[in-house]
């Protein structure tokens, strides 16, 4: 699945902070010290546990009103 670049940013960022806070880390560091560069290299090999849930619904409202479909 792709993902939005907003929702990317939300995913790797809550897993930083998991992972500052203590977390155990899914890869192997390599010498990597820094939270938000493990919560990538999680990223990019797909091994982030987490599950984005789309709401379509929610997605045709706006501000000025629902999207005709």
């Amino acid at each position: 699945m792709g993902y939005t670049k907003f929702e990317k940013a939300r995913i790797i960022g809550a897993r930083a902070l998991q992972i500052s806070l203590g977390a155990p880390v899914l890869v192997e560091a390599n010498g990597e010290k820094e939270s938000l560069e493990l919560a990538k290299m999680e990223f990019e090999k797909g091994i982030i546990p987490v599950t984005v849930k789309e709401n379509k619904e929610e997605m045709k409202k706006h501000y000025f009103g629902e999207i005709e479909t």
